[in-house]
């Protein structure tokens, strides 16, 4: 079979393209931005968001890299950061020599509970207030399709209904 070469996008689809690369770029940029002044950058605080949200607010590092689609090398570093300042503690896991758990502090909870009202408020602002509800679902939609083709394991990634993780 003869390679007919590259599928180029459509004017149309660059464009939609180009947007949604400025716009994910800025979008990100604001919500870090938010929580720079309040001390951690978004990586930091989905970390501890998501622990947050956790069943004894702790988390395997393996399955919480995945969660907040890190990786692990890159995780480990980030814990590091934020141990230093007793959010949260690296424990073993019971039964894997290898399995490490990563539990949110009283402190960390304390941080989380300081700073997502905040953080949400930015998330509105920035992003969910800008859209029609029609198309802020149709946009959850459309990144679920991508997140699924690209990380078909994960069954979730999404923290609980009313969270802005």
């Amino acid at each position: 079979m003869h390679d007919a070469g590259p599928r180029w996008l459509s004017d149309p689809e660059q464009q939609a393209w180009r947007a949604y690369l400025s716009a994910n770029r800025l979008l990100l940029e604001a919500l870090d931005s938010g929580l720079t002044r309040q001390g951690l950058s978004l990586s930091e605080y989905e970390i501890i968001s998501q622990l947050s949200e956790a069943s004894d607010r702790r988390m395997r590092m393996s399955e919480l890299a995945d969660v907040v689609v890190q990786s692990r090398s890159r995780l480990t570093h980030t814990a590091t950061r934020l141990e230093r300042r007793g959010w949260v503690v690296r424990e073993p896991f019971e039964g894997d020599r290898r399995g490490v758990l990563l539990s949110l502090t009283d402190a960390g909870y304390a941080k989380v509970v300081e700073v997502a009202p905040r953080h949400v408020e930015d998330v509105r602002r920035h992003l969910v207030d800008r859209l029609s509800l029609e198309l802020f679902i149709a946009l959850g939609e459309a990144m679920r399709v991508v997140r699924d083709e690209l990380a078909p394991a994960s069954d979730s990634a999404e923290g609980p209904t009313g969270n802005a993780s």
